[in-house]
């Protein structure tokens, strides 16, 4: 199948690119390496440095490369920004990914699966783990965007005949994620704990998330090209950890003593969040198959890796 993924240099892309190359699919990557990274990008994918804003330039790629499937994973990620650069956010989140999905029409292409979220879209939970059907309540501008392009995906699946499957991610983590980001709190965690540097939370740790492994994030965008079609599905563990009890199990695992500083809770934040996985389950034959002991360990081992390289810093 030719598959074209945006945001195939970043952390959740090129480890997708690298699974749809390894399988024998036909793979094309845009990417405008903000955040992304050239290097990380699978030798045998066809490169083409687009921002998804430049509607022009996209048009020409998807006329190129005229993609069978496209998963759509290039995006502004940060909560934070977000609530700084509004404006900024949803150019990139609703007018970028409104550019894909007509480019997608106009090149022939049959499903898109799409990265929106699960851990932001639903505000503050009645109940947990939330399932797919819970009320949609955003506390942020990025949670407003990315459930945004759920509508438009739905309007252009009855209008035009696109399917689709809107992937609502729990906390993704694990190799590739940039430990010098804003965003991705266990590779930032861990890339402090290794230095010997203090981890910061906002506010008082108790705040939870679900986290998943990107090894699973990425087996579900490849079975989603296949199933799902028009439905949004949770890819999580359904599990809740604190951002303290994370910090404590990733300075047992770096062997760090280096006390936290706590600093003023962010805006836009939840408190709590955990998804109910077992829609993915049933649509897609999806479990998680990683548990966060192994996953943390794994991600610490690939850091550990880097600053051994140098490349940590």
């Amino acid at each position: 199948m030719r598959v074209l993924v945006t945001g195939g240099a970043g952390f959740i892309g090129s480890n997708t690119v690298d699974w749809l190359v390894e399988s024998g699919h036909e793979v094309s990557v845009v990417d405008n390496l903000v955040t992304g990274f050239r290097e990380q990008i699978h030798p045998q994918a066809r490169f083409h440095e687009v921002d998804v804003t430049d509607e022009q330039a996209l048009q020409m790629v998807f006329a190129a490369e005229r993609p069978e499937a496209v998963i759509h994973l290039a995006a502004q990620m940060d909560v934070r920004v977000s609530t700084r650069e509004p404006a900024y956010d949803a150019k990139v989140n609703i007018l970028g990914s409104l550019n894909v999905i007509t480019c997608a029409v106009e090149a022939g292409a049959r499903k898109i699966v799409y990265a929106s979220s699960g851990g932001a879209i639903y505000g503050e939970p009645s109940y947990l783990p939330v399932r797919e059907d819970h009320p949609i309540r955003p506390l942020s501008q990025y949670g407003v965007t990315k459930h945004t392009v759920e509508h438009y995906l739905y309007l252009y699946a009855h209008q035009r005949g696109l399917r689709y499957t809107a992937l609502r991610y729990a906390n993704v983590y694990g190799p590739r994620q940039n430990p010098s980001g804003e965003a991705g709190v266990i590779a930032i965690f861990t890339r402090n704990l290794l230095l010997a540097e203090p981890c910061r939370i906002f506010g008082d740790g108790l705040q939870t998330r679900d986290y998943v492994y990107v090894g699973d994030v990425v087996a579900a965008n490849v079975m989603a090209l296949s199933a799902a079609d028009d439905e949004a599905v949770h890819i999580g563990c359904g599990v809740e950890t604190s951002v303290n009890e994370l910090h404590r199990r990733l300075s047992e695992i770096c062997r760090s003593q280096v006390p936290a500083r706590y600093e003023a809770e962010r805006p836009g934040e939840v408190q709590r969040i955990a998804l109910d996985p077992s829609l993915a389950a049933a649509r897609l034959g999806w479990v998680p198959k990683v548990q966060l002991a192994e996953g943390l360990e794994q991600t610490v081992g690939y850091l550990e890796e880097r600053l051994a390289e140098g490349r940590l810093a």
